[in-house]
């Protein structure tokens, strides 16, 4: 049996439209017996909202979801008051390692001497109603002491029809009018590497559309990496600067020739 971790946007999907292929692929690997788990950057819906979604293109029920809001809810601890710029996927992550969550988007509470309540940790994540206000009320909180916090630092994520501005443009402004920098949970940093070390055992391959994520979690994880070319990452980025096994133009591709990883060493793809 491979372990078999893979990205979404862009590699699924982009945007509200299906890869051609990619749903058919991972059904065959689920089919034979390999465990499948969905890693993703985007921590604005739950890792539940997505699976639900997967199952709806043509998955079976039961696939695995983890995001990146996943990982960074697990550096909150129980009892700690959160503000979270970002969406309600990220928010229900935090209240369920036992936070207690203030969306940027609305104003403090006050304590009883009319003060906005003391906030421990300020999270960011992808938000797409961000404003200036939220932005401001951020980086104004962690200047009072809060830690800061970040699901991920994706510059841009594909959908449809182009490239977006992902979490770490947020982050940016957060982080620059703060005057600090965040500790980022997500691919490829420590955190989500460390949630898929806890699911998963023994060997695997990571699939994705960013060597700056997908590419360097593989390389965290010490397991191959295969590029594919459907999202983010074109045939006029090659090459990248991190060890890769495979570049093929999708999903589908890379099940269709190099399935069987199985004992393989980071920088070699099976042979085929």
């Amino acid at each position: 049996m491979t372990n078999w971790v893979i990205d979404l946007d862009g590699v699924m999907w982009r945007g509200s439209r299906a890869i051609p292929g990619s749903t058919e692929a991972v059904a065959e690997l689920i089919e034979r017996g390999d465990r499948v788990v969905f890693c993703t950057n985007n921590s604005a819906e739950a890792g539940t909202q997505k699976a639900a979604r997967l199952v709806e293109d043509g998955l079976p029920e039961g696939v695995e979801v983890v995001t990146s809001a996943d990982a960074v809810a697990g550096l909150v601890r129980p009892g700690e008051v959160a503000l979270c710029l970002g969406g309600p996927g990220l928010r229900r992550a935090l209240r369920d390692a036992g936070a207690e969550v203030h969306a940027a988007a609305e104003e403090l509470p006050l304590d009883p001497h009319g003060a906005p309540v003391p906030i421990d940790v300020v999270v960011v994540g992808l938000a797409r109603d961000a404003d200036y206000t939220q932005i401001d009320r951020a980086a104004a909180t962690v200047r009072r002491g809060a830690r800061l916090l970040a699901s991920n630092a994706d510059a841009t994520y594909p959908g449809t029809d182009r490239l977006y501005p992902g979490c770490g443009a947020i982050l940016a402004a957060v982080e620059t009018a703060a005057g600090t920098s965040a500790e980022v949970a997500g691919k490829p940093h420590e955190p989500m590497a460390e949630v898929l070390r806890r699911r998963l055992d023994g060997h695997g391959v990571v699939i994705g559309d960013r060597a700056d994520t997908d590419g360097r979690l593989a390389q965290l994880l010490n397991w191959p990496f295969a590029l594919v070319l459907s999202g983010v990452t074109t045939a006029d980025d090659l090459p990248v600067d991190v060890p890769t096994a495979v570049v093929a133009e999708d999903l589908r591709t890379v099940v269709d020739t190099h399935a069987d990883w199985s004992g393989r060493s980071p920088d070699a793809a099976p042979e085929g």
